[in-house]
């Protein structure tokens, strides 16, 4: 794509959960009691020119809190990347849930990209609701104000480019204020869904995931995922382990920790 900024992608998995099943993955009739294990990604989009760091994913100590596996802390998984975290200058934070919010202290020279409904949101009249609150971290949202304050957090209001090619859209639905990330890769736009679909059942399926603020939203999310997306391959869902069944490994040196999802996927 001569003249156009491009992007190489990759998701990094630091974490899993294997004692899950399919009711806490998907609302009515098929939700039940067999296995669905969960994997814990961050996302890095890289040209020649930038590197973006979308998530920041969660710490030792709320993996101990909250009952999680936590394999490698999210800025050594950079490392092995040969990103520094302390380096970094713009992280996407696509919610505030605490498993795509924790670490922000890992990255000291960052701008924060969020949107403006999610930091209202989670500072506002719902947090109130234990059910609301939850997959919050209130330590993780007072660190976000300390960083309004300090004037690194750059607020969108709906669609945003971050840097040539990459933009951010905001979807709602899982949360007042989630937004996924499209960004240009060798083989076409390549969104990058967070949790506006956990899993590739969510949008190929449109099944609901039962956290979730709006329901109407979050089916209208599926939609424009693929709408925004080069096809329905180009859709890369936030927790899924198929995806590091579906997209290479950079290096198996690596353990399966990092995946390319700049290159297409394994024929299904």
């Amino acid at each position: 794509m001569p003249g156009q900024e491009v992007y190489e992608v990759f998701a990094l998995k630091y974490a899993q959960r294997s004692d899950r099943t399919r009711k806490e993955s998907f609302v009515f009739a098929d939700a039940h009691d067999s296995p669905h294990p969960i994997d814990y990604y961050i996302w890095v989009a890289r040209s020649e020119s930038r590197t973006i760091v979308i998530d920041t994913g969660f710490d030792p100590e709320e993996a101990a809190r909250r009952g999680r596996a936590l394999t490698q802390r999210p800025a050594e998984v950079l490392a092995l990347l040969d990103i520094d975290a302390r380096a970094v200058s713009d992280v996407i934070v696509t919610h505030m849930h605490y498993d795509h919010a924790g670490s922000l202290k890992d990255f000291p020279a960052a701008r924060f990209h969020l949107q403006a409904a999610e930091m209202a949101y989670v500072t506002g009249p719902c947090m109130c609701h234990d059910d609301l609150s939850h997959p919050f971290t209130v330590d993780h949202v007072c660190e976000m104000v300390r960083k309004v304050y300090s004037g690194r957090v750059a607020f969108a209001e709906g669609d945003a480019e971050v840097a040539p090619n990459l933009s951010v859209h905001k979807i709602g639905g899982h949360t007042a204020g989630l937004q996924c990330v499209r960004v240009l890769t060798r083989r076409g736009w390549v969104v990058l869904a967070s949790d506006a679909s956990h899993f590739y059942e969510n949008f190929e399926r449109r099944k609901l995931f039962p956290i979730v603020l709006d329901t109407q939203l979050m089916l209208r999310g599926f939609e424009r995922l693929e709408a925004l997306a080069e096809s329905r391959d180009h859709v890369v869902p936030g927790h899924d382990p198929l995806v590091a069944q579906r997209y290479p490994a950079l290096d198996p040196r690596f353990e399966d920790r990092i995946h390319r999802l700049d290159v297409a996927p394994a024929p299904r």
